[in-house]
């Protein structure tokens, strides 16, 4: 089962990668995001930022945008692919969307919803707006975080040399930590969302 859940994993990040590389040769930097649900592909996004002329056109938030014209606003059953981890904007966004998990390829130290501003793990969002936001989705980062470095260092020797310097974007010392309390797809932890999110829609209807 497990084995399974890695092998998918691998494979949605595998296409977010190809993705970003997809995004990268349409003069757009190498961001993607991939959404899938209940085991099964649901959407995808390249960053839109220069060729919409919009700041909020990172690529996680339009393939939320996607995912819910297709299931709704309640997203807890997904998981959202991106190759670097997703900012404050893209994670505030993530959480109101109630995604159930996050796996992330490289840490964005300065910019990062999780490692610098931990939008993405806050338990207070959940603890004092249910009605809003789920308990914090389960976080896999550093995910085949090696083949997104060469990603970045196909796109511009150069720039990719500036931003490790800088430690802009960098990797885990463990490939792949999760900081869920819960294993990835586990019975118990999929319960719980299921439990909270029913809880929460019933409240909204009061």
């Amino acid at each position: 089962m497990l084995r399974a859940s890695r092998d998918f994993d691998v494979d949605l990040m595998q296409r977010c990668i190809a993705l970003a590389g997809s995004s990268a040769n349409e003069g757009e930097y190498p961001f993607a995001a991939v959404i899938a649900g209940n085991g099964s592909f649901l959407c995808e996004s390249t960053n839109k930022v220069k060729s919409d002329h919009d700041v909020n056109r990172h690529a996680e938030v339009v393939a939320l945008s996607k995912a819910q014209l297709v299931r709704g606003m309640n997203l807890s059953d997904c998981t959202i692919y991106s190759t670097v981890e997703p900012c404050a904007q893209c994670s505030y966004a993530i959480r109101e969307a109630r995604i159930g998990r996050v796996v992330y390829g490289l840490k964005s130290p300065f910019m990062g919803g999780h490692s610098r501003w931990n939008i993405l793990s806050d338990m207070g969002l959940s603890a004092v707006l249910p009605e809003v936001f789920l308990p914090a989705p389960e976080i896999v980062s550093g995910f085949l975080q090696g083949e997104i470095e060469t990603l970045f260092e196909q796109w511009n020797p150069l720039i990719w040399q500036v931003i490790k310097k800088r430690g802009i974007f960098v990797g885990n010392t463990g490939e792949g930590s999760s900081t869920s309390a819960a294993p990835p797809g586990s019975v118990g932890a999929g319960l719980a969302r299921l439990l909270r999110t029913r809880l929460v829609d019933l409240i909204r209807q009061i």
